[in-house]
């Protein structure tokens, strides 16, 4: 993994956009708000349709050859010298880091590097690259955030998440306890751990729901499809959505 400072560059006039295969299966009108915020931005957005997994639960099981298959066919999709935008912290992270791993000392090592260099996750390139302004047009509410383990340790980017909502005027943003703490989702985790991982998506919704914030906010689908499943499982009221959505939202003045 790279540990080198990242240092950002200048606003693109175009850039791609990785759905991730959560976004395109589960909500495909987070990854439509997500580049409705980036043209808000002052970007094109190309969204190639071929794009499908980047490789990570083959990588995370140990299946290196498989997510090197994977890999090789995602880079191949984005040939022009433009950003590629991740609407997930995991999905980055194994693009970002993981992929230089996989193709260390290899003869294509170069150029996978400079497409990890490519790479940035969707609140990070909103924040460090285009420095959006957000003007919020939504009643007040409150909102918990919670952010991907990958996210969060592998991208850095849950600091970039709550600078966006710090420019929602009429947003309260209450903060959960232990919020550094994996919800248990983890991909293949929660397929080999489904124990484990129900214990802590179990404390994890009881720190949420303690906050009495209205509405979870996360940019990273698979800790709320867990999250949300657990909640609806438990009868509770409160819903996460994609931050995407939510800021989308909240420009037009649609959600609460």
């Amino acid at each position: 993994m790279s540990s080198a400072i990242r240092i950002y560059p200048a606003k693109p006039d175009k850039v791609y956009v990785y759905a991730t295969c959560l976004v395109d299966m589960f909500s495909p009108q987070s990854g439509l708000d997500a580049i409705r915020l980036l043209e808000l931005a002052g970007v094109e957005v190309i969204y190639v349709p071929k794009q499908t997994c980047c490789g990570q639960p083959a990588y995370s099981s140990g299946y290196e050859d498989d997510a090197k298959t994977s890999a090789l066919s995602q880079m191949a999709l984005f040939p022009k010298p433009w950003p590629v935008i991740v609407l997930s912290g995991s999905c980055g992270g194994m693009m970002h880091h993981h992929y230089r791993r996989l193709f260390a000392g290899g003869k294509n090592e170069q150029e996978v590097n400079q497409f990890c260099d490519r790479v940035f996750e969707l609140t990070e390139f909103l924040v460090r690259v285009c420095r959006i302004r957000l003007q919020d047009r939504g009643p007040a509410t409150s909102v918990v955030l919670h952010t991907s383990c990958a996210a969060r340790r592998e991208m850095k980017v849950h600091v970039t998440g709550r600078q966006l909502l710090s420019q929602l005027d009429q947003v309260e943003l209450r903060e959960q306890a232990y919020e550094s703490e994996c919800c248990g989702f983890g991909g293949t985790f929660s397929v080999r751990h489904p124990a484990i991982s129900e214990a802590m998506v179990q404390d994890k919704t009881r720190h949420l729901n303690d906050t009495r914030a209205a509405q979870l906010i996360s940019a990273d689908w698979g800790c709320l499809l867990n999250i949300n499943g657990a909640l609806e499982y438990q009868k509770q009221e409160m819903k996460g959505i994609h931050l995407a959505s939510f800021l989308l939202g909240r420009l037009e003045g649609d959600h609460a």
